[in-house]
């Protein structure tokens, strides 16, 4: 049933700046930016380099201007977000509450914030409608996000006071997050992924491992081995979009179902035919958000700690694939 809408309309100052490397040499200057500052759509940092809010050397310049190694560019604008958010009723998976936050377990096939194409259904319509109050917060008080079909947990402030600490920890990396991964492939051992990623250069939907990306880290370490497959638990010690997705891909260690950056499907030797449909059919990346651990933004004193359980569909995963390991030759 649908509520009140709720408009956001927040002004942030952006102030950024970076050098030009021999990566964008020769590159015209809007090209080169929207490599160097990724998070921001190409036709925005267009639109600032033509009000002078984006220089180079210190100087107005046009897009289409040929930017070489050893160049500064620097970025000072505002940035208005306006968003329009409606209440809905829907079911919240609720894993911790207080006065000051909540914490909520996500299902698979739910976007966390509208956007276009999906402006309802999102898990900020249905906070929204739980706790009217996230509306007077930014982005309906969520300090960070998962992607659409990765599960688990996700922090919620439901005060001013709570979402500036929250984010304080999580800008400091304090903030303890650990990730159920399938992926395709065997390692022998775990490690830690340190990896700048940023906007892929040609496709604008996919995230990339790119010299001029923004430092990630990413521990991993096995938890199970099957025939073809493994079970990873990981870390992260910071939060860029995509950030496990990516990492894993580039080490030839793709997340089992994920359609984006994933490779085509392998199945064990002799998999029978109920086991076959199990695999094929799982159409999502098998990776899931299980513990959430932060001090409490309030109350110093105490952490307060979270977990959430594998959802049924990857558990129903990782044992068909044990069992095909199981009966491996």
């Amino acid at each position: 049933m649908l509520k009140n809408e709720c408009v956001q309309n927040q002004k942030k100052q952006i102030v950024e700046s970076a050098e030009i490397t021999e990566q964008e040499q020769g590159l015209r200057l809007d090209q080169a930016v929207s490599l160097l500052f990724s998070q921001f759509s190409r036709a925005q940092l267009q639109k600032w380099i033509k009000t002078g809010e984006l220089k180079l050397n210190g100087s107005q310049e046009k897009p289409k201007h040929k930017v070489k190694a050893g160049d500064t560019v620097m970025l000072s604008a505002e940035l208005v977000d306006v968003t329009h958010w409606v209440a809905e009723k829907q079911a919240l998976d609720i894993v911790y509450e207080d006065e000051h936050l909540l914490v909520v377990n996500k299902s698979a096939n739910c976007v966390v914030h509208p956007a276009h194409g999906h402006s309802s259904g999102t898990l900020v319509n249905a906070l929204l409608e739980y706790c009217s109050s996230l509306a007077t917060l930014p982005r309906a008080g969520l300090i960070h996000r998962l992607d659409k079909d990765t599960t688990g947990l996700l922090v919620v402030a439901k005060t001013l006071q709570a979402h500036h600490r929250l984010v304080q920890q999580m800008q400091a990396r304090e903030i303890r997050r650990i990730y159920w991964a399938v992926i395709q492939g065997v390692p022998l051992v775990g490690g830690v992924i340190r990896l700048p990623i940023g906007r892929h250069p040609r496709m604008r939907t996919k995230m990339a491992v790119i010299n001029a990306g923004r430092p990630s880290v990413t521990h991993y370490k096995v938890a199970e081995r099957f025939a073809l497959h493994s079970l990873l638990k990981l870390k992260l010690e910071t939060g860029r979009t995509h950030q496990i997705r990516v990492h894993l891909s580039h080490q030839s260690m793709p997340i089992f179902g994920d359609a984006l950056y994933g490779a085509r499907l392998r199945l064990p030797k002799g998999v029978d035919d109920k086991s076959r449909e199990i695999l094929s059919q799982f159409k999502r990346q098998a990776l899931h958000a299980t513990e959430l651990s932060f001090e409490h933004p309030v109350d110093a004193s105490r952490r307060v700690h979270c977990q959430a359980p594998l959802p049924a569909d990857m558990t129903a995963l990782i044992d068909t694939l044990r069992l095909c390991a199981m009966c491996k030759g």
